[in-house]
């Protein structure tokens, strides 16, 4: 899905009081949108959780993703993802 599309469509939901955790591909892209929350992923288009078959790297992106819910910053908030 489009990165504007998703962070146009989190800052509707998060209005509504919804919250959202989105991936980015296109760091340039997302900072320019500011969806509520984002981590920023490393990999090309069509793999936002890394290599098929990598469920440790998997579940470290999606652990990370999650972990922005409980983050106390003041939106936006924007990470880049940094593996263990």
């Amino acid at each position: 899905m489009c990165h504007q599309s998703v962070g146009l469509i989190a800052g509707v939901l998060e209005k509504a009081g919804i919250p959202t955790v989105s991936l980015s591909l296109l760091l340039r892209v997302t900072k320019k949108v500011r969806p509520p929350r984002s981590l920023s992923v490393p990999f090309p288009f069509g793999y936002p959780l890394g290599k098929p078959n990598d469920a440790k790297l998997q579940h470290q992106i999606i652990r990370a993703a999650l972990n922005l819910l409980e983050s106390p910053e003041e939106l936006p908030i924007l990470r880049d993802f940094e593996p263990a």
